[in-house]
């Protein structure tokens, strides 16, 4: 039972090739109702992890993971679509590569980065975009507002990497040379 929340990380990531498939296939709906899924999934892997502490190391990492290809795929296929700006693409990329390689240094280091609510309020308002962006094709009257929620999403992503290097990763080096 205590696997379950690394089974739903990695449902998730097998996720993101069903959403690739939908999107490649035009079925926008069915990639709306696939990353919905993906985000409830991660919401329930979340819940049964810290309610039964079924927390581990790999899944402190496999669910990070899941959660940044499940965005950067979408963000991917929306660039393709031409249907957000680029410039904006290309900031969560250089951010979410910047986490990945990170995280993947201080892992070796024995050192897990944890979420906070500045990377979990930008996560909201990522898959509020992303969903908003699939939304706005059966609901025009949606406008800018996807790309409002990911500016917002962009600028707390921003103050979260910055969080999370000062407060995890800066004093934890200050207390080992102390």
């Amino acid at each position: 039972m205590r696997h379950i929340p690394n089974t739903l990380s990695a449902l998730r990531i097998l996720m993101v090739g069903v959403f690739i498939y939908f999107f490649t296939k035009a079925q926008y709906f069915a990639c709306l109702i696939t990353y919905i899924t993906a985000f409830l999934t991660d919401l329930l892997d979340g819940f049964l992890a810290r309610r039964n502490h079924w927390i581990s190391n790999i899944g402190k990492v496999l669910d990070p993971l899941a959660d940044k290809l499940m965005l950067l795929t979408a963000l991917v296929c929306f660039a393709t679509r031409g249907w957000l700006p680029l410039y904006m693409i290309l900031i969560v990329f250089a951010k979410e590569l910047t986490m990945i390689i990170g995280g993947a240094i201080l892992f070796r280091r024995k050192v897990v980065v944890y979420s906070d609510w500045f990377g979990k309020l930008a996560s909201g308002f990522f898959n509020a975009s992303v969903a908003l962006t699939l939304a706005k094709r059966f609901f025009p009257q949606i406008g800018m507002l996807d790309i409002i929620v990911l500016a917002v999403a962009i600028v707390l992503a921003l103050v979260a990497l910055v969080h999370y290097a000062k407060i995890q990763v800066f004093s934890r080096m200050r207390k080992k040379n102390s």
